[in-house]
């Protein structure tokens, strides 16, 4: 039943779209001759305009990963025509994401109780979640709202895989680092094929040699078995899921957590101040 309703609102769409076309005269869309928004905040663009924003926010992210602003243009402008239109088409063959379309529930302080996540069972989807957000100081609050994406359901696709991303964080157990979000957005890519999870492998030249070394041997290959692997995490309805053992789902969509990357980074740092307080001892024995 709900895969009908999303079936038949999609033709009405499109329907509706060619009762206007033919009702209107063909106006050139230009910067002083934009057409409405199709859903509230979107705005317009002229190919022109997107292809400066995506230029523009990939460059300047590339200097400064931590402006989520800028990522998000990023996204929205690279995604159309086709990515995009492929995840929402993802969407719509599963039966979990026609309920996903449907519905369309909104991941915000307001509709998850990070209170209630807190008090769940150590182990549970909902608590990883809560520890996530608790241990990287990270609210679900702070996703940008969609604004370049021309069509309103693709448009709250968009939004979905956004609010979903520290979710995915909480699965896989990487932190926001740099390293850590290059890492997963290496997996995203594998799994979503969105142009601007790709795009933000660039930021590996961010990285120490260490780190990148790291990520080239340990967390590129896992992210690809992984992405490729795993079902589509667009599709996961994690309202659903908070309860539920988060080993358990990880089995069941084929990811393996990698290895953890804040403990890897801190016995790294063990290793390097025992090294130095050995070399300290040894220059105070010389010099006796």
């Amino acid at each position: 039943m709900i895969a009908a309703n999303v079936l038949v609102r999609s033709r009405l769409r499109i329907h509706q779209s060619f009762i206007h076309i033919s009702a209107n005269p063909v106006r050139s869309f230009c910067v002083l001759n934009r057409p409405p928004p199709n859903y509230t905040g979107h705005v317009p663009l002229t190919l022109i305009e997107r292809s400066a924003l995506a230029v523009g926010s990939a460059v300047t992210s590339l200097f400064n990963p931590r402006r989520g602003d800028l990522i998000a243009t990023l996204g929205e402008t690279t995604a159309t025509p086709f990515f995009i239109y492929r995840l929402r088409d993802a969407m719509l063959s599963s039966p979990t994401g026609r309920r996903v379309l449907h519905d369309r529930p909104r991941i915000t302080s307001q509709t998850m109780s990070l209170q209630r996540l807190r008090a769940l069972p150590e182990n549970s989807v909902g608590r990883a979640y809560a520890s996530w957000l608790d241990q990287e100081g990270v609210s679900p609050d702070s996703r940008d709202e969609v604004r370049y994406i021309d069509n309103e359901e693709c448009a709250y696709v968009m939004q979905r895989y956004r609010e979903c991303h520290d979710f995915y964080h909480a699965l896989t157990g990487l932190p926001v680092m740099v390293e850590g979000e290059v890492a997963l957005k290496a997996f995203e890519f594998a799994n979503t094929l969105l142009p601007m999870t790709g795009m933000s492998l660039f930021a590996v030249t961010r990285l120490k040699p260490a780190e990148r070394s790291r990520f080239w041997q340990t967390y590129l290959p896992w992210a690809l078995t992984n992405g490729l692997r795993s079902k589509e995490i667009i599709n996961i309805y994690w309202e659903e899921q908070l309860d539920r053992d988060v080993d358990g789902l990880r089995a069941e969509l084929g990811v393996e957590r990698p290895p953890d990357l804040r403990e890897t980074r801190k016995a790294l740092r063990e290793q390097r101040k025992a090294a130095k307080e050995a070399q300290k001892r040894m220059g105070g024995l010389m010099v006796d």
